[in-house]
């Protein structure tokens, strides 16, 4: 028991507020393993340290770079697409945009964060599937959360939380006609999961497939 309180005073960075229950699962869980067996406990111990690293909230600091958009989630980029229509969902008509898709696994930051100001023009949930996050259907099969965010100067963001194989539960804060600013906390994706983005066509791409993003302060265009 000891040993356990000690590893979890270990614990200094902030923990996102969805965590606290399932951290407290793992570790009363672990406490009753550990009265049965030390292994079972070592494991339970590194479960629930798991699940705290999970649920971990860093600071972030949004460049202050003119035009610049954040990525809105940490993650490696696996598919840039051009000329894609927005989600039907939107019912947006006759654009075009760029989409950009993150995919996190187990071990990524799961906080999501606004990647330009503005005003958030309509957010929708949309139920279905849980394929694996990195697949080609993901996106449109996936149980997502979708924002539409509209620009001061009118240009249109779109940004969707995609569940995944393992992620259970898509959390956003996000309100219709809600003022937002670039890397504002909005929501989290609960274990393992995907984010795409969607710019306006023409928008100036800096990131690129294969690169590590870092929700909130890595640059991945300029508008």
């Amino acid at each position: 028991m000891s040993n356990f309180i000690d590893a979890l005073k270990m614990v200094t960075f902030p923990i996102h507020k969805e965590g606290y229950k399932f951290i407290f699962i793992f570790a009363f869980i672990t406490i009753i393993v550990a009265l049965l067996s030390d292994f079972l406990g070592l494991i339970g111990l590194v479960a629930t340290l798991w699940c705290v690293f999970f649920f971990r909230d860093p600071i972030r600091i949004a460049p202050k770079v003119e035009g610049a958009i954040v990525s809105p989630a940490d993650g490696v980029v696996t598919k840039i697409e051009e000329s894609v229509i927005a989600p039907s969902e939107l019912e947006i008509k006759g654009k075009k945009f760029t989409k950009i898709s993150i995919f996190l696994n187990v071990f990524n930051v799961h906080v999501n964060r606004v990647p330009f100001s503005g005003k958030i023009e309509k957010v929708v949930y949309v139920p279905g599937k849980f394929l694996s996050a990195n697949t080609e259907d993901a996106s449109d099969e996936n149980e997502r959360n979708i924002a539409y965010l509209k620009t001061s100067d009118n240009k249109d963001i779109i940004f969707s939380q995609v569940a995944g194989l393992i992620a259970r539960r898509i959390v956003s804060d996000l309100k219709d006609k809600q003022e937002v600013k670039i890397g504002d906390k909005y929501g989290i994706i609960r274990f393992g999961s995907r984010m795409d983005i969607y710019l306006p066509k023409g928008t100036k791409i800096i990131s690129q497939v294969g690169q590590t993003m870092i929700g909130g302060e890595t640059i991945i265009a300029n508008i």
